[in-house]
């Protein structure tokens, strides 16, 4: 999975960083072909187990492509673990494929516990990693495990979500539907006539951006993809709304993944270090070339998304963008939003996600009409272990509430619905205040954020979209980062997903099986739980934003030091539940070391309350007392230096 390193983080890598004749489609809406009957693998709307994974054939083989991004004069082969059922071809019967492309299968592995490919004595494969293999293939499937251009048994340069890993995956489909060759080790010729060439792609993370980014191709044989904590745009990965997460990220992430000798691709990721433009933070076309929403129009595959509402390494943006540009396409979508972090849904949920992703790739890949598709659109965990189902996001008539911000009478600013409190507020940059000091003792003064609180609402606040911050401010420099929280100020039990490696699991001792296995390749694993605790807040979205960036993320426009200037950004989507009783808050700072690498600090900023406003999506009815009002606060309360318009003697800025 990528692995986002804040500039705090660098010395600790926070692991977390994947249709021809064969689909039928009514304009962009992809439908699967019916089942063939007398199979002996379907059973009614089903399939079942009654291939042997213990005599099934595995085999590797190595894709030719086009593509030669090493510069050795060779094409880059792409190597492809297979292991498929051998009664099926005995029987004339072809099968579909399911299929991750990942750069992960050698250096750090996957999975919750990190399992990599293993080979026998003549390099075959006989361990795949993960359970997909052990539980498909006696149903009637073919598992291909593909190592990424560049890693593992690849050749070739990863390029980080580029053309050339992309084009190395997107080229295994080809070879599956006979549109490109392959061969075996010894140079043979590898023909894929075992397969119906309806392929399934599935993974986490960066496994699951590839899913997203080959969809995106329209290459004709991908009928369905399953993105797991998947990235939509690298943009939205690697920027915060133009601030860097980490300085040369891509480069980072390349030398970490790559299997090729030591020096082989050095030059590639130096120059994709450049390209990337950490100076400035600016969108530009190595960004544009790996933002697989702007080709949304192109996607035909079904797609079934899984994310954590609170993951902190792969925001949920990444989803929420891709799922509305394909919604708008009617491309078929389903999703799971988790409470926990950066995590797959078999370590969360794990008998129902196998049985449901069952269904799904029987539906998509077998034809198998098990009625999925009338299913809810949306499952949520609204709270720890507790589930409920949605008929889509954000919450159908999801609507703005314009918030308005206020002086308070003690150190917390309000925030609320109604009428407008003029005044103004301060607050100076101090780059290494962690979000834990940040929210926390609200009512504490500090010079370094500005607080504002809402009454303690009367009944439970559905929030369900993208909330965004309005800020009208003067700087005194031409630059700063602009960060923004909104905090559910409240007891309550809630998922760890800070913790250790911002999944919010747990493992456990125990282990249960799903699937077959063999003396190589074990279908057992080590159980999960939450990793819950008992706070007085949590955070429900977080936004940052380079305020030299307002007019456009394409150029800087550097702010004039004492001029007013009016900044909009976004914060993360979100899906949650304000509890009966409980604050909201709006928390404001400047730089955020620990998250992101800004490329300016230092500023003192002041903010025009009357000119600024947060912008919550809800569901339903919903108001907050105006701003003007002290908040009545259930949990530790909220701070800055907010000053009422009176003691200020200001007036509103023309």
């Amino acid at each position: 999975m990528p692995r986002y390193l804040g500039r705090a983080r660098v010395a600790a890598a926070l692991g977390a960083l994947a249709a021809l004749a064969l689909v039928a489609a009514v304009g962009l809406t992809a439908t699967p072909a019916s089942a063939s009957r007398g199979l002996p693998f379907v059973s009614g709307h089903e399939t079942k187990p009654v291939y042997s994974y213990a005599h099934a054939i595995r085999e590797s083989v190595w894709v030719d492509t086009h593509l030669d991004n090493d510069g050795d004069g060779k094409p880059d082969a792409v190597a492809v673990d297979i292991v498929r059922p051998s009664e099926a071809p005995r029987a004339g019967i072809k099968v579909p494929v399911i299929m991750e492309a990942s750069p992960y299968y050698t250096c750090c592995g996957r999975g919750n516990e990190s399992q990599v490919k293993g080979y026998d004595a003549n390099g075959v494969i006989d361990n795949v990693p993960l359970y997909y293999d052990n539980y498909f293939v006696p149903r009637g499937y073919a598992f291909v495990a593909v190592d990424l251009a560049g890693t593992n048994r690849s050749t070739g340069c990863g390029d980080v979500g580029g053309p050339e890993e992309i084009g190395s995956a997107k080229a295994v489909i080809d070879w599956l539907n006979g549109r490109t060759t392959a061969h075996y080790a010894d140079g043979t010729p590898a023909r894929a006539s075992w397969t119906t060439g309806k392929v399934g792609m599935i993974g986490k993370s960066w496994d699951g951006t590839i899913a997203d980014g080959v969809a995106a191709t329209g290459v004709k044989g991908l009928v369905t993809i399953v993105p797991v904590s998947g990235i939509s745009s690298w943009y939205d990965y690697m920027r915060l709304d133009g601030v860097p997460r980490s300085d040369d990220y891509p480069g980072f992430l390349g030398s970490d993944v790559t299997g090729r000798p030591a020096g082989t691709c050095d030059s590639e990721f130096d120059a994709l270090d450049t390209a990337a433009d950490d100076s400035t933070g600016n969108f530009n076309d190595y960004w544009a070339q790996r933002d697989y929403v702007l080709s949304a129009s192109k996607v035909h595959a079904s797609v079934f998304f899984i994310h954590g509402l609170n993951d902190n390494n792969v925001f949920l943006k990444n989803f929420s963008q891709y799922w509305g540009a394909l919604e708008a396409r009617h491309v078929p979508v389903k999703a799971w939003l988790t409470q926990e972090g950066h995590t797959d849904p078999f370590d969360i949920r794990r008998s129902t996600w196998v049985d449901t992703l069952h269904q799904w790739f029987d539906y998509w890949l077998q034809g198998l009409n098990n009625g999925i598709m009338r299913q809810p659109k949306v499952d949520i965990e609204r709270a720890p272990n507790q589930w409920v189902t949605q008929s889509d996001f954000p919450a159908p008539g999801a609507h703005p509430l314009r918030l308005g911000l206020g002086a308070g009478t003690t150190g917390a600013g309000t925030l609320g619905t109604g009428g407008h409190a003029g005044g103004t507020a301060s607050l100076t940059d101090n780059p290494r205040l962690r979000e834990t000091t940040a929210v926390a003792n609200p009512d504490t003064v500090r010079t370094d954020r500005l607080v504002f609180l809402s009454s303690g609402i009367g009944k439970p606040l559905h929030i369900s979209g993208t909330p965004s911050v309005t800020l009208r401010i003067k700087a005194d420099q031409p630059d700063t980062e602009l960060t923004a929280r909104l905090v559910d100020y409240g007891t309550g039990t809630r998922d760890d997903y800070l913790a250790d490696d911002l999944s919010g699991v747990t493992t456990l001792s125990t282990s249960d099986c799903w699937g077959e296995s063999t003396p190589t390749d074990s279908a057992c694993y080590l159980q999960t739980a939450e990793d819950l605790v008992t706070s007085d807040y949590g955070i429900l979205t977080r936004g940052w934003t380079d305020a030299a960036h307002y007019q456009s993320l394409n150029r800087l426009t550097p702010l004039t030091p004492g001029k007013w200037y009016t900044v909009t950004w976004q914060l993360q989507p979100q899906d949650q539940i304000l509890a009966a009783g409980h604050n909201l808050g709006l928390v404001l700072s400047l730089s955020d070391e620990e998250n992101t690498s800004p490329n300016s600090t230092g500023a003192t900023v002041t903010v025009d309350l009357a000119g600024s406003s947060v912008n919550l999506p809800v569901a339903g009815p919903a108001s907050l007392p105006r701003p003007g009002t002290a908040p009545q606060v259930s949990a530790p309360a909220v701070t800055g230096a907010v000053v009422p318009a009176a003691s200020a003697g200001a007036k509103l800025p023309g």
